[in-house]
C-alpha cells in the first residue's frame, strides 16, 4: 500500500482504546446496561440499554485474537424476546468532530473509510452496525457474518463519504459507531446506503439481547480513511491513555476502579474553619468543562475529603471549572490548623 497524507499523520485510526486496553472506570469489572442513557465501561466504549425489559454487561476481557491482550465482552443478563419498535439496544463509540473534520462529509468531497474490527460470539448469523453522524440525522446501516459460534473472526466494512447532511466539525459529536445489540424496526434502514434517520440495523439480523446469556465480543476496532484495511494501528499506551483522559479523568491509580482506592489523593494543608479555594491540573486539557465527582480516600463516599486521622469528613465542592482545572472550594471547620487533607475526584467530559 502506498503510503497517504491521510496515512501517516499520526492518527490513522480514528477510533480512541479501539483494542480496548484502559479501563478508568471499572478496573475490568463488569458494568450493567439496564437504562435508557449512555453508559461508559472501558474507555470511549458506551452501552445503551431499555431499563429492565432486557440487560446485558459490559466487561473488559482477556479472550482475544491474536495480537491483542484485552477485548470488551458482552454479556445478556436478562433477555428481551419481543423487541418493541422504540427499543434501542446498542454499543457505541462517539468521536470527536475535530477528529473528523478532515472526511469532509456533506460536502462533494467526502471521503470513502473503512471500518475494520475483530468479533466473536456465542451466536452466529448475520449481525448489523452503523455510522451515524450529521446531529443523529444520518446513518449507514451495514452487515457482517459471524459464521462460527465462539471463533474469532476479522470483519471489514468500507463505506463511501456522505456528500449530505450538515456534519459536525468542532468538539462536538462528529460521527458514532454503532454495533447493534437488537433494537427495534424504528431504527432499521437500508442496508449500504445512506438513510436520513437515526438507523443502526438492518430487518432481519441477529439480536443479541433476545438470547439470555449470549455473548458477544469485539476489539482491534479501527476507522481510517480509504478503501483499503490496513493493520490494526499500535499506539503506545502513554499515548493512548493521554487521548482518553481528554474526555474522562481519574485521580485513582492506574488499573484501580473509581472509588475503591484507600490511599491519598491531592494533598494539601487545611487551615482551620475557613474557606479553602486550591486549585488543580487536569493531566490532559478536557474536551470541555467536565463534570467533577469527588471522592474520600477512605471509602466511597462522594463528596467529602478526610484529613490525616481520617476522623473528619465535611462537605467539598467544585467550582471555576474548566478545560483545563478546577478549584476545590470547601469549609474546613472540622480541621485543625495545618492538618494534611486529601481528596479523589473523577472528572467526566464525554461526548
Amino acid at each position: 500500500m502506498t503510503p497517504t497524507a491521510d496515512s501517516l499523520q499520526g492518527f490513522r485510526n480514528r477510533i480512541i482504546n479501539g483494542d480496548m486496553r484502559i479501563d478508568q472506570r471499572n478496573a475490568g469489572a463488569a458494568v450493567t446496561i439496564n437504562s435508557a442513557a449512555v453508559t461508559y465501561s472501558v474507555d470511549r466504549w458506551a452501552g445503551y440499554g431499555q431499563g429492565s425489559a432486557g440487560v446485558f454487561t459490559l466487561q473488559q476481557s482477556t479472550t482475544v485474537p491474536t495480537g491483542f491482550i484485552n477485548s470488551l465482552k458482552v454479556t445478556v443478563t436478562t433477555a428481551d424476546a419481543s423487541i418493541a419498535a422504540s427499543d434501542f439496544y446498542t454499543l457505541q463509540q462517539r468521536i470527536e468532530g475535530f477528529n473528523v473534520a478532515d472526511l469532509g462529509w456533506g460536502t462533494a468531497n467526502a471521503k470513502t473509510v473503512t471500518l475494520s474490527f475483530w468479533v466473536r460470539s456465542s451466536l452466529t448469523g448475520t449481525f448489523s452496525g452503523a455510522l451515524v453522524g450529521a446531529a443523529f440525522a444520518r446513518s449507514y446501516p451495514f452487515t457482517y457474518s459471524i459464521s462460527a459460534a465462539n471463533t474469532w473472526e476479522q470483519k471489514t466494512v468500507t463505506v463511501a463519504g456522505d456528500t449530505s447532511g450538515s456534519w459536525v466539525t468542532n468538539n462536538g459529536t462528529g460521527l458514532v459507531v454503532y454495533f447493534d445489540l437488537g433494537s427495534g424496526s424504528d431504527y432499521e434502514g437500508t442496508v449500504n446506503a445512506w438513510n436520513g434517520a437515526l438507523d443502526v440495523r438492518v430487518a432481519s439480523s441477529v439480536r443479541v439481547i433476545s438470547t439470555l446469556s449470549a455473548d458477544w465480543y469485539v476489539t482491534g476496532v479501527q476507522l481510517e480513511v480509504g478503501s483499503v484495511a490496513t493493520p490494526f494501528e499500535r499506539r503506545d499506551y502513554g499515548r493512548e491513555l493521554a487521548m482518553c483522559q481528554r474526555y474522562f479523568e481519574t485521580s485513582y491509580d492506574s488499573g484501580t476502579a473509581v472509588p475503591t482506592n484507600t490511599q491519598n489523593g491531592a494533598i494539601w494543608f487545611c487551615p482551620t474553619g475557613s474557606l479553602l479555594i486550591y486549585s488543580y491540573p487536569f493531566k490532559v486539557t478536557k474536551r470541555a468543562s467536565p463534570t467533577t465527582v469527588f471522592y474520600s480516600p477512605a471509602n466511597s463516599a462522594t463528596g467529602n475529603y478526610r484529613n490525616d486521622t481520617g476522623a473528619t469528613n465535611v462537605s467539598v465542592s467544585a467550582g471555576g471549572i474548566v478545560g483545563t482545572n478546577f478549584l476545590y472550594m470547601y469549609k474546613s471547620s472540622g480541621a485543625t490548623d495545618q492538618t494534611e487533607c486529601n481528596v479523589h475526584f473523577s472528572a467526566a467530559s464525554e461526548l
